[in-house]
This record gives C-alpha cells, sequence and structure tokens, in this order.
C-alpha cells in the first residue's frame, strides 16, 4: 500500500503535526518490514507504518514499547530511549483505513549498516547488553508476543519444510544445493527453545532484532545513543540478541553479497562483541547461557536463512526484494556464514572460555 502526500498529511494532523509540500515528508532508512518516512519540521519527526501483516497486532506492539519504555524512563543511563507522540485521541498511533500509524521523535545519532570496526562492535555490545541488564526486573510475562514464535527455531524449521513440500512459486527443484545445507544444520535448531522449556535457559525481555543498525551512535563522541526499533521486543533468551547482532556484525560481507567466496565468520569481531556484552550483563549471565553465546550466532543465522528460503520458495511475500532472486542470494549468503560458523564453533567458545 502506497500513501499519497494527502493521506500521510492527514495522519500527521491526528498528531499535531502540519506539513504543506510533499517534499517535507519522504522515505526514510532502510527496513525490511515497515513504512518509515522523514518529516522535516522543527522539530523533525520519524513517521512509520506499520506492517500489519507482520505485526498482526499493532496495538499490542505499542502497548509493549510503552510499557518498556515506562520502565525504562526511571533507570539511570545516558541512553535515550524512543519518545512517541500521542495521537489527539490519546492513543500513540493512529488506526485507520490507509493504514496503522505511529509518529516518534527524531534522534540525531549515526548507525553502521557496512561492516563496523572491532571497536564499534565492542561499544555496540556492551550497549545492547546495558539495555538487556536494564530490563532483568521488567516482568515477561507482561509483554504480549507480537510475533507468534518468532525465534523458534524449531518453528522456522517446519515453515522451511512446509515451503518446500508446497513449492507455489515453481523454485524447489533448482534449489536442492540450499536446501540440502541447511538440512544438515537442522541437528542445532532445538537447543535455545529446549532451553527454555526446561528452564536452563533464563527467560527474559529481550529486543529480538538487534542488527546494529537499530542500535544509534552520538555523531560527535562516537558513543552508543539509543536503542531504537523496539517493535519485536518481548519474551525470550538473551541468546537471541547477542546471535542476531554478530549474524550481521560478525559477517564479512552484507547479508545479500553474492560471490560466496567473500562471506566467512570473523572471529575477531566476535571477540570484541562478546567482550563488551559480557562487560555489561556480568553476574547477570547465567554459566549455560555464557556457555551458549557462540552456538546463538550459528542458530540466528541458520533461522534467518532458512526464513529468506522459505520466502524464496512462498513466491517472496515477506521479505522485500530489490530484483526476483534477492531472497536466495540472501539464503545462499546465511548458509555460507552459518557453515563457516560451525566449523569455528570450538575456538569461539575457546574466546568465551578466557573472557
Amino acid at each position: 500500500m502506497n500513501n499519497t502526500f494527502e493521506e500521510l498529511q492527514s495522519v500527521l494532523a491526528a498528531f499535531g503535526i502540519s506539513v504543506k509540500n510533499s517534499a517535507d515528508v519522504y522515505p526514510f532508512g532502510n527496513g525490511h518490514i515497515n513504512d518509515t518516512y522523514f518529516v522535516n519540521t522543527n522539530p523533525p519527526y520519524v513517521l512509520q507504518r506499520l506492517n500489519t501483516n507482520v505485526f498482526t497486532d499493532p496495538v499490542g506492539v505499542m502497548e509493549n514499547i510503552q510499557a518498556v519504555n515506562g520502565h525504562l524512563a526511571g533507570q539511570k543511563s545516558d541512553m535515550q530511549f524512543v519518545n512517541f507522540l500521542p495521537a489527539d485521541d490519546g492513543n500513540l498511533y493512529v488506526n485507520g483505513p490507509r493504514g496503522f500509524f505511529r509518529v516518534m521523535d527524531f534522534i540525531d545519532g549515526v548507525s553502521y549498516d557496512e561492516k563496523p570496526t572491532c571497536e564499534i562492535l565492542e561499544k555496540a555490545a556492551f550497549a545492547f547488553g546495558a539495555f538487556q541488564k536494564s530490563l532483568a526486573a521488567f516482568p515477561a510475562a507482561r509483554l504480549h508476543e507480537t510475533i507468534k514464535q518468532f525465534h523458534d527455531t524449531v518453528k522456522r524449521v517446519n515453515d522451511l519444510h512446509a515451503a518446500i513440500a508446497a513449492d507455489k512459486a515453481g523454485r524447489r527443484s533448482a534449489v536442492s544445493d540450499v536446501v540440502d545445507g541447511y538440512a544438515a544444520l537442522e541437528k542445532y535448531a532445538s537447543v535455545i527453545v529446549d532451553g527454555l522449556k526446561d528452564g536452563s535457559v533464563p527467560m527474559r525481555v529481550t529486543h529480538n532484532d538487534t542488527k546494529l543498525n537499530n542500535l544509534l551512535f552520538d555523531k560527535k563522541s562516537g558513543e552508543p545513543l539509543a536503542v531504537i526499533d523496539l517493535d519485536t521486543i518481548m519474551p525470550g533468551s538473551l541468546l537471541y540478541d547477542f546471535g542476531d547482532a554478530l549474524r550481521f556484525g560478525g559477517s564479512s560481507a552484507a547479508e545479500d553479497e553474492k560471490d560466496l567466496s567473500a562471506v566467512y565468520f570473523c572471529a575477531d569481531r566476535f571477540e570484541a562483541f562478546a567482550r563488551g556484552f559480557i562487560r555489561a550483563l556480568g553476574a547477570d549471565m547465567t554459566v549455560r547461557e555464557k556457555e551458549l553465546l557462540p552456538l546463538s550466532v550459528l542458530l540466528m543465522t541458520f533461522e534467518c536463512g532458512t526464513r529468506f528460503l522459505a520466502d524464496y520458495l512462498n513466491g517472496d511475500t515477506y521479505f522485500r526484494i530489490a530484483y526476483p532472486t534477492h531472497n536466495l542470494d540472501r539464503a545462499r549468503n546465511q548458509l555460507k556464514l552459518a557453515q563457516d560458523i560451525e566449523a569455528q564453533l570450538p575456538a569461539l567458545s575457546a574466546i568465551v572460555a578466557k573472557l
């Protein structure tokens, strides 16, 4: 659904924001899921339309964010959190026939879409770890599960099996090597899920989408400024946050790099991130969580790859694509990365053991 300027203008008016020219509202960022616009007013804002095909309970998303922000507001921290504006009816959103919208303050920071240095990774890890620690006392059961079984890797494997069997887009026969590659890694799929079920892995409030571009840094000091994009904040394991951050930050290449010879996992980046994360959490992390840090990176990479492959087989209905084989290229990329992580697991475990 593409909104006209007049529709966006009407939505903004409901939040008390007046814009007269279409040049003052334009697409912003590079997210895969929601439609995001920069609102060039004084002060500036960010307007976002949630993808309600993905977030089927958008009100629950906003209730989670409001509850977490309320908790964070009472914490002592140098980090900012994203403030959402109330609409004229008092809600933090406008829900109408042209979409579910919210408006937030613009935080003038910089994010890293390209590969970060080890120094940046260690700072990011400390920020994500501190964010996790600041929510340790928040009761996870209060939060909505806004995307059911989001990081349930066993479910993701089953979804892939269903996509393979259905072959809706008629693409299965051409990707047998990729299907077989993911099948060889399925033996790891249940480790975190089983740990959450038996209690050996604690259930916590987690961000669940800790790509480094969801962390803003101060342009002058270079220090972390704000953790953003809390749409997927819900109960989970801190291993999801650690693993997903390194799925991006520890890779030598972008997740859609086609030249697989350029795709490998960087142990030095892993060490930097693990150092910052462990330093932030300290004794709040259990022995079992620390043991599983290396495997969590493999699992989150494997899981994301299964999602790309399933979406490709289903006809590209979930992730945004720039060309017809975009999801397949992503799936091949993540498979190569996961295979390299698997080969390095003993070395990565040795790194964690000395931290």
